[in-house]
C-alpha cells in the first residue's frame, strides 16, 4: 500500500502507482519507505488499524506524514507549484488491502480524558485543515441544544414552591413533569434535524453518551442511556431516530475498531459498554438488528479483539516485564535431555512470565464478557411486545451472514475476515451455551448444553436453508428426488411437487448410475455394537465421507438397528424456506406444528433438546468454524513457530559464543550483536505470544472447540441412525469434526493438551487411534 498525493496529470496502471511517477508522492509503512520515482527509507512500520495523516503545505512546498498522531518528519520538499497544478489524495492498493478515508466528514479527535487516554479515530494536526471543513454553524447549534437538554435532565420542578431543584438521582421520570416535557419538545424540534448528520452525531451525541458511560457505573450508565433513547423515540420522528441510531452505531464501530490498544484496554471497554447500553433498549435493539447490524456495517467487528503488532504501544512491557519462551527439543532430539532440565533461574522467569500472562488474560476477559453480553441481548426471545423477538431477527440476519460468506469461500475474499470470524465464533458459543443452560434450568426435561447436537430432521425438512452446501449424498434437489419415498415412510414428509420438478438433468443422470455392491461394516464398527449391520447405500460416496470413513467407524457411528414400523400419521408437505420467508412458528413450532423439528424419525427421542431457535444457532456455529475459523487457528500458530525458531537461533548463537576463542574479537563482536538481536526479537514475540494465547489459544477457547467437536460427533451419530436419511447430513459436519480434532491436537500445545480436556477414557482411546 502506498498512500499520498498526486496531480491530475499522473497516469497509473498495474505496474506504476502513487509515488512511481514524477508528480506523485507516497509513504509505504509496510516497507517503511517513501516514494517519488526513487525510494528511500522513511517513517515507521504501520499495522492494521493505524491512522496515517497525509499533510501537504503548499505555502512551504512540503509534504509530511504522521502515524497515530506522531509526526514522521518532512518527507518531500520543493513540491511543484503554480498555475494549473493541484494535488489530490491518492492511494495504490494490493489485492485484499483496504483503507478507510476521512477527509473531514467526521470529526478529527484529539486527546481526551487525561494524559495517555486516547479516544480517537483520526488525529488533528496544528496548522493544517481537513479537505472538508466541519459544519461549524450546525456544530455550535448542536452543542448549545445539547447543553439545554442536559440542563433539563439535571433539574426538576418543586411541586410545592414551584422552583427548580438539582436532581439527586441521574434517573429521570417522564411522568408528572409536563413543564419539562414541553421544554424538551421545543428543544428536539430544533435538535432532531441535526441528529441525522454524521458529523454531529459523532462529535456531539456520541461524545456525550461516552462521557455518561465513563462517569458512572455500568448500571447507572445503562439506565441513563435507556432514558435518553426513550426521549429520542418520544420527541423525534421514526425516520429521524433511525438515521440517528444508524450513525451512532457506525461511529461506535469505527471507534472500537480504530482505537489504539492501551494497557488496561479501557477504550475498547468504554465503547463496548455504550454499545451494550444502547442494545439493552428494546426498541432501539430491534431496529438496529433489522436495518443496521449485519447490513449497514460489519457487526462482527464488535466481537474481535485486534492483536497489537507493536507491543510497546499496547503496554505489554508493563503487563509482562519478564519474558520467557518454551525450550522445544530439536527435530533430531539432540537437545531433548537439556530441554527437560529447567534451571532455578528459568523457573523463576517462567513463573513471572505466567503471572504477567494471567494479568493480560484477566483484562481481555473483561472485553470478552461485554462482547458476550451483546450477543445475549441479540438472542433475547422474550421481547416481542407486539412485534418479532430479537432472536428471530438475529436468526434471519445471521443466516444471511453465513450465506454471504459461504458463497465467496474459495473464490472471492470472505466478507468477514478469518480473525473476526474466530472471535465471533467463541463469543457466540459462550452466549449460546448460556441461553441453552438457562432454558434447561427452567425446563427440567430439556437437555444440558453438554449433550447438545443438531437433530437429523433439521437437514431435510426445509426449515433451515443450507444454500448450496454439499450433502453427503450430493445436492439437496437430487436427494429429495431419489429419497422421497424414504422421507415419506420414515419421516412422514412429502416434498412439494414444484421442488421435485426443479430437479436438473444431472440429477436424472445420477439416478441411472448403478450402485456398488453393499459392503459389510468395518470390523471397528462391529466391535462397538452387537447387532448385524445393514448395508450402506451406494450414494454415500462423496470425497469427504471417504476421508472420514475411519473417523466415523471408530469415533461417531453406531450400528443401525432394525427400524420399527411407523404409524399411519398424516404426512406433512414441505418446501425449502429462505431465512426471510420464515416466521417464528416455522422455527419454534406450535400446537400442531413441530417447527424446526418437523419430520422426526422414529430413532429420535420425543423430548425436545432445547428451544428450536437455539438449534439453528448451534448449526450456524458449526458452519462458522468450517468457513474460516479453523483456517485462522492454524494461521496464528505461526507466532509460536517463530518463537521456536528464534529460540533455537539464540541457543546456537550462545553456544558459539561459549566456544569462540577470546582472541577473535571480530567474531565475538558479531556474535554478541546477533545475540542481542535474537533476544530483543524473542522479547517482542514472547509478549505477542502471550496475547495470542489469551485471545485465541486459552483453555476456555480450547473447551469451545472441544464442545463443537462433541456436537459434531453426536450429530453424526444421530444422523447415522436414520439409515438412508443420513445422506442429508451436510458435509461440513464431517469436516468440522476432523478439523476441530486436528486443532485440539496440534494448535493448542504446548500450553494446553488433549489430556486436560474433560471426558471419559474412551475419548482418549479414539483420539489416539484416529
Amino acid at each position: 500500500m502506498q498512500i499520498g498525493w498526486c496531480t491530475i496529470t499522473c497516469r497509473f496502471n498495474q505496474e506504476e502507482g502513487v509515488g512511481d511517477t514524477h508528480n506523485s508522492y507516497a509513504y509505504d509503512g509496510n516497507r517503511v519507505r517513501k516514494w517519488n520515482v526513487t525510494t528511500t527509507n522513511y517513517g515507521k512500520a504501520w499495522a492494521a488499524g493505524d491512522i496515517v495523516s497525509c499533510l501537504i503545505d503548499l505555502d512551504a512546498g512540503t509534504l509530511s506524514f504522521s502515524l497515530n498522531g506522531a509526526s514522521l518528519g518532512t518527507a518531500f520538499e520543493n513540491l511543484s507549484r503554480g498555475p494549473g497544478i493541484a494535488y489530490f489524495p491518492a492511494i495504490s492498493l494490493s489485492f485484499k488491502e483496504s483503507v478507510a478515508f476521512n477527509f473531514g466528514s467526521r470529526p478529527l479527535r484529539a486527546l481526551l480524558g487525561g494524559p495517555g487516554r486516547l479516544n480517537c479515530d483520526t488525529y488533528p494536526v496544528a496548522g493544517y485543515r481537513p479537505l472538508q471543513d466541519p459544519p461549524r454553524a450546525d456544530l455550535v447549534r448542536a452543542q448549545r441544544l445539547l447543553g439545554c437538554f442536559r440542563a433539563v435532565l439535571s433539574v426538576e420542578l418543586d411541586p410545592v414552591e414551584g422552583r427548580l431543584l438539582e436532581k439527586e438521582s441521574p434517573r429521570w421520570q417522564l411522568q408528572g413533569q409536563p413543564t419539562a416535557l414541553l421544554t424538551l419538545a421545543h428543544i428536539f424540534h430544533r435538535f432532531a434535524p441535526l441528529l441525522r448528520k454524521v458529523y454531529l452525531v459523532e462529535s456531539v451525541l456520541t461524545s456525550f453518551l461516552l462521557g455518561l458511560v465513563e462517569a458512572g457505573s455500568p448500571e447507572q450508565a445503562q439506565a441513563v442511556v435507556g432514558q435518553i433513547l426513550d426521549l429520542l423515540w418520544l420527541f423525534m420522528e421514526d425516520h429521524e431516530v433511525h438515521d440517528c441510531l444508524r450513525q451512532l452505531m457506525m461511529a461506535l464501530l469505527r471507534l472500537y475498531r480504530f482505537s489504539p490498544i492501551v494497557p488496561d484496554l479501557s477504550l475498547q471497554i468504554l465503547h463496548l459498554r455504550l454499545t451494550v447500553a444502547i442494545l439493552r433498549h428494546n426498541r432501539s435493539r430491534k431496529f438496529l438488528l433489522s436495518s443496521v447490524l449485519f447490513d449497514a456495517l460489519r457487526s462482527a467487528v464488535f466481537f474481535h479483539i485486534k492483536s497489537p503488532l507493536r507491543v510497546e504501544e499496547a503496554g505489554l512491557q508493563q503487563l509482562i516485564p519478564t519474558t520467557w519462551w518454551p525450550q522445544r527439543p530439536s527435530k533430531e532430539g539432540k537437545d531433548s535431555q537439556e530441554v527437560q532440565e529447567e534451571t532455578a533461574e528459568e523457573r523463576l522467569r517462567r513463573r513471572a512470565y505466567e503471572r504477567g500472562c494471567q494479568r493480560l488474560k484477566q483484562r481481555i476477559e473483561v472485553v470478552e464478557e461485554l462482547q458476550v453480553q451483546i450477543l445475549k441481548l441479540l438472542l433475547n426471545n422474550k421481547d416481542e411486545n407486539g412485534g418479532e423477538a430479537s432472536r428471530y431477527i438475529f436468526l434471519t440476519k445471521f443466516r444471511k451472514f453465513l450465506q454471504e460468506n459461504a458463497s465467496g469461500r474459495g473464490n472471492a475474499p470472505l466478507l468477514c475476515p478469518p480473525e473476526y470470524m474466530v472471535c465471533f465464533l467463541h463469543r457466540l458459543v459462550t452466549a449460546l451455551r448460556c441461553c441453552w443452560d438457562e432454558y434447561k434450568a427452567a425446563t427440567p426435561h430439556a437437555s444440558p448444553s453438554e449433550e447438545a447436537y443438531v437433530p437429523p430432521q433439521v437437514f431435510y425438512n426445509g426449515k433451515v436453508d443450507y444454500f448450496d452446501q454439499q450433502r453427503l449424498g450430493g445436492l439437496l434437489s437430487h436427494l429429495r428426488k431419489t429419497l422421497k419415498d424414504d422421507l415419506a415412510s420414515k419421516a412422514n414428509i412429502l416434498i412439494d411437487p414444484l421442488e421435485l420438478q426443479a430437479a436438473t438433468m444431472d440429477d436424472l443422470d445420477e439416478d441411472q448410475e448403478p450402485a456398488p455392491a453393499a459392503a459389510p461394516r468395518p470390523l471397528q464398527a462391529l466391535a462397538i455394537g452387537g447387532a448385524l449391520p445393514l448395508p450402506r447405500p451406494g450414494w454415500l460416496s462423496s470425497p469427504t465421507l471417504g476421508r472420514a470413513n475411519r473417523f466415523l467407524s471408530t469415533a461417531a457411528a453406531t450400528l443401525m438397528t432394525p427400524r420399527r414400523p411407523l404409524s399411519s400419521a398424516e404426512k406433512a408437505k414441505v418446501r425449502t424456506l429462505s431465512a426471510e420467508q420464515r416466521t417464528r412458528e416455522d422455527i419454534e413450532g406450535s400446537q400442531w406444528n413441530e417447527g424446526l423439528l418437523l419430520g422426526r424419525p422414529p430413532e429420535e427421542p420425543g423430548q425436545p433438546l432445547t428451544e428450536n431457535s437455539l438449534l439453528e444457532v448451534l448449526d450456524g456455529a458449526v458452519m462458522m468454524y468450517n468457513l474460516s475459523a479453523h483456517q485462522q487457528l492454524g494461521k496464528m500458530v505461526g507466532v509460536s513457530d517463530d518463537v521456536s525458531e528464534y529460540a533455537a537461533a539464540l541457543r546456537s548463537t550462545e553456544d558459539r559464543l561459549r566456544r569462540c576463542p577470546q582472541r577473535r574479537k571480530d567474531i565475538l563482536e558479531e556474535l554478541t550483536k546477533s545475540q542481542k538481536v535474537f533476544s530483543e526479537k524473542l522479547d517482542h514475540l514472547s509478549r505477542r505470544l502471550a496475547w495470542v494465547h489469551a485471545t485465541v489459544y486459552s483453555q476456555e477457547k480450547m473447551l469451545d472447540i472441544y464442545w463443537l467437536l462433541r456436537v459434531c460427533l453426536r450429530t453424526i451419530e444421530h444422523s447415522d441412525r436414520t439409515g438412508s436419511l443420513f445422506a442429508f447430513l451436510p458435509e461440513f459436519y464431517l469436516s468440522v469434526a476432523i478439523n476441530s480434532y486436528s486443532a485440539l491436537k496440534n494448535y493448542f500445545g504446548p500450553v494446553h493438551s488433549l489430556e486436560q480436556l474433560p471426558g471419559e477414557p474412551s475419548r482418549r482411546a479414539w483420539g489416539s487411534s484416529w
